[in-house]
């Protein structure tokens, strides 16, 4: 079985979590995932099947977009909801005051990453010194916003469409945003809408692979790896193919650049690049 999952990821669990109970379902230990979901957020998340998982790391750097609840006039040292409280001005906030400071944040920022996050300095994870009642000295990180948009005013909260890049913390961006407006803010919920190429419309739950799964159908929930890839496709044919699958340089007229290359049958074989004339694997995904 090899392929991405597409995972629509429940509340309070973690993203390991979500892994471990795949393993379970599909029988499968080559399982991993790009872009890691806290425990109270939900929403998309893409999971690489088998020998998929070679292509991992080519996803992490994807950018995402979230749907964000922005609670403004609270301070949490988990700058969420699951943390404990640490003052706020629950004043009313306009929504012209707020639309004028979230200019402030759209694109290039910096953020200094949250205590509670699994940042890990001199091999500790950082929420585990904040547990321990510690803190430690972080250096901003620079991040990109997107997009920062207002969605709607429901319960006291306000939705907001959030597009940014990888390393973004959006409970991060709740929480500068209100200290910009002077009453304090955090995040009282998220759900992640978008990774790269994917969108959470075409995502699976747990439970509705565990329906494919006992009804001999999972296959059919997955992906191919190659629909990851935007590069060109290029097909060779058997002798370009067997030298490939060997380790070899086959001969190319291809132009220089990256491609995704198909063998003489239509299979996705890896991902290539030109170099004097000759097909250089970057990465394999043909089974060994």
């Amino acid at each position: 079985m090899n392929g991405i999952l597409l995972i629509d990821k429940p509340a309070g669990w973690t993203s390991s979590d979500v892994v471990a109970k795949l393993r379970g379902v599909l029988h499968e230990r080559r399982i991993g995932h790009s872009g890691t979901l806290d425990p109270m957020a939900t929403g998309l998340l893409v999971v690489f099947v088998g020998r998929a998982t070679r292509a991992v790391e080519y996803a992490e750097s994807d950018a995402k977009r979230y749907t964000a609840r922005l609670r403004l006039g609270l301070v949490t040292d988990t700058q969420d909801t699951t943390g404990t409280a640490l003052g706020g001005d629950p004043r009313e906030v306009p929504r012209e005051e707020l639309e004028a400071v979230l200019a402030r944040f759209r694109g290039e920022i910096e953020q200094i990453p949250p205590m509670y996050s699994a940042i890990k300095v001199k091999g500790q994870k950082l929420y585990e010194i904040a547990r321990r009642g510690g803190e430690v000295e972080r250096k901003p990180r620079p991040v990109t916003i997107h997009t920062l948009e207002i969605l709607g005013c429901e319960d006291g909260d306000w939705i907001l469409d959030v597009g940014c890049s990888k390393g973004t913390y959006v409970r991060t961006l709740c929480h500068d945003i209100g200290a910009a407006l002077g009453c304090g803010g955090c995040m009282s919920a998220l759900r992640r809408t978008q990774a790269g190429r994917f969108s959470l419309a075409d995502a699976h739950t747990l439970a509705e692979v565990q329906t494919a799964t006992d009804e001999g159908r999972a296959e059919a929930l997955l992906l191919p790896v190659d629909t990851l890839f935007s590069e060109p496709a290029a097909r060779v044919d058997g002798a370009a193919e067997k030298q490939l699958r060997s380790g070899g340089r086959p001969r190319t007229t291809l132009p220089d650049g990256r491609w995704r290359v198909y063998g003489e049958a239509g299979a996705f074989l890896a991902l290539c690049r030109t170099e004097d004339g000759q097909l250089v694997s970057i990465k394999n995904f043909f089974e060994v």
